[in-house]
């Protein structure tokens, strides 16, 4: 069954059995019929399960400022191409197929984003984002949004983990211990392409950042703390908590974190936690009547923000940080910490 966007799936303790629920929600109606799977919690997975509430992370204050190196975003709006290497993996049992939205030649269209497969690429290097899905969704389900990066000048890149999507055969929510090593995997893929593939080409290895969404949001923070990629330099945390309760460590990088007030999946105060424990540049998204489903209403104020912070992150646009506010304004419906 295929969902709209911006599905999530993540693992909840099952009360008294001390497993995993697979939580799945639709954007407008909250039941998609998905049947609730129980697995048992592996021990390396308790702590993902219990940071869910409440994380257990301690605050700290800025002591490391990220700064990147100066520069501007793309003015234009670029049309988007789609490509899916199926061939990605990390070993026989970790099939990672991962679907690729970047810039494309020609004209974008008026009405949004509509992303034509192994269309051309735009002229110029692009920043690459990994986008990582939550359990029980796949990288489509998000297409809405990764599609509006690639429209603003982003090379956007989402594995499909082989034991946490929707179709797995073998789902198994624990398997997100794995997932930052299978994001890196992907990250070094990309980057080892053959130098006549035009996607690589395209791809500008010192400008890279990761994103996720629930379970992907875990991933997303582990690949700046348990699993450090030191070559990453901003982060977008939506609706996630900590990686197995590991401080963040390494290099500077800027993060944003995006979080619904009434998250029943992912607690906001285990969020804003996290948010809080980044020793780095760092700023938090709050939607106010928000969920763990990004929803019509805050879909604008998200997708801007997120946008802009990745233009001043990755580009280095001082105009795209200044824009902020304002992108977080869209709606009404969101308030911004902004720490950057």
């Amino acid at each position: 069954m295929r969902r709209r966007t911006l599905i999530f799936g993540l693992a909840a303790t099952a009360a008294g059995t001390g497993g995993l629920v697979a939580c799945t929600a639709d954007a407008d109606t909250k039941d998609t019929g998905i049947d609730v799977v129980a697995s048992p919690a592996s021990p390396a997975a308790v702590p993902i399960l219990a940071s869910t509430t409440v994380s257990s992370l301690a605050p700290q204050s800025v002591t490391a400022r990220y700064t990147p190196v100066a520069g501007a975003a793309p003015a234009q709006e670029y049309a988007v191409g789609r490509r899916v290497f199926a061939e990605f993996n990390r070993g026989a049992n970790r099939p990672l197929p991962t679907t690729v939205w970047y810039p494309a030649a020609g004209i974008a269209p008026s009405t949004g984003p509509a992303p034509v497969d192994h269309a051309p690429g735009a002229a110029g290097r692009f920043p690459l984002v990994l986008f990582s899905h939550g359990l029980t969704a796949q990288p489509a389900d998000y297409a809405a949004m990764l599609a509006r990066w690639a429209q603003a000048g982003f090379v956007v890149a989402g594995p499909t983990y082989p034991y946490t999507h929707y179709d797995a055969s073998g789902y198994e929510p624990t398997d997100i211990v794995n997932q930052p090593a299978d994001a890196s995997s992907v990250i070094d893929q990309l980057l080892a392409l053959d130098p006549a593939d035009p996607m690589r080409a395209i791809i500008d290895p010192s400008r890279i950042g990761a994103a996720g969404h629930s379970g992907g949001g875990i991933t997303t923070v582990g690949l700046f703390s348990a699993v450090r990629d030191g070559r990453l330099k901003a982060g977008v945390v939506l609706s996630g908590t900590d990686f197995q309760g590991t401080p963040f460590t390494g290099p500077a990088a800027a993060m944003l974190f995006v979080h619904g007030a009434k998250d029943n999946t992912v607690t906001w105060r285990a969020g804003h936690t996290v948010f809080e424990a980044v020793p780095w540049s760092r700023a938090m998204l709050s939607i106010a009547d928000g969920g763990h489903v990004i929803e019509s209403s805050s879909f604008e104020p998200a997708t801007q923000t997120s946008t802009e912070f990745l233009r001043y992150a990755l580009y280095g646009d001082a105009s795209a940080k200044q824009r902020l506010p304002s992108a977080a304004a869209v709606n009404g419906v969101a308030t911004l910490e902004n720490q950057l």
